[in-house]
């Protein structure tokens, strides 16, 4: 939700990063733009997952998994491409958002010579504990490096990985059940 002048209505001073994540990519800016905005490009590395965004402040942000189902669900806070997005990136599991607060994903991308550096920043205003935070402290880093895959050679990573179970239990010892 924004105001009417456009400007957003959450204040994220107060997020601070819980998970920050940089990996550098052959490729240029506007391809990693492309590859971090676009239903086609995520499906391929974010495990069947298409992210459609409207890429304007106050813009809706969803990640709809394969099944078509709504699995995130969110708002473009900052957008400046190709170099900044900023989204708050609410998991569509009940009760999540009510106790743990919003997330706020940010992608910072940066030229780095023939490359790419991109930064991956997953920030709370509040703090988190590290059980809750493990889930994507192993996500990131595999759908991150799938990405960067899919950009130098034209194929995605398919990365095994078990559901987080020590996120998953802390998250039940706070009564939040995942879908």
């Amino acid at each position: 939700m924004s105001k009417l002048d456009g400007s957003p209505t959450m204040n994220i001073d107060h997020f601070k990063p819980a998970i920050v994540y940089t990996i550098y990519i052959a490729s240029t800016p506007e391809q990693v733009w492309q590859a971090l905005t676009s239903a086609e490009f995520s499906r391929q590395y974010f495990s069947g997952f298409a992210i459609e965004a409207e890429l304007k402040v106050g813009g809706s942000f969803i990640a709809r998994a394969p099944d078509g189902s709504v699995h995130i669900g969110g708002e473009v806070i900052v957008c400046e491409p190709p170099n900044r997005l900023t989204v708050t990136w609410n998991v569509n599991w009940p009760a999540l958002v009510e106790k743990l607060g919003p997330t706020l994903v940010t992608y910072e991308i940066e030229p780095a010579g023939d490359t790419v550096r991109l930064t991956m920043l997953q920030s709370h205003d509040r703090p988190i504990g590290d059980d809750i935070l493990s889930g994507g402290r192993q996500g990131w880093p595999a759908i991150l490096s799938s990405l960067k895959s899919l950009l130098e050679n034209g194929s995605a990573m398919t990365i095994p990985m078990k559901p987080p179970q020590r996120m998953l239990a802390a998250l039940k010892e706070l009564g939040i059940g995942a879908p």
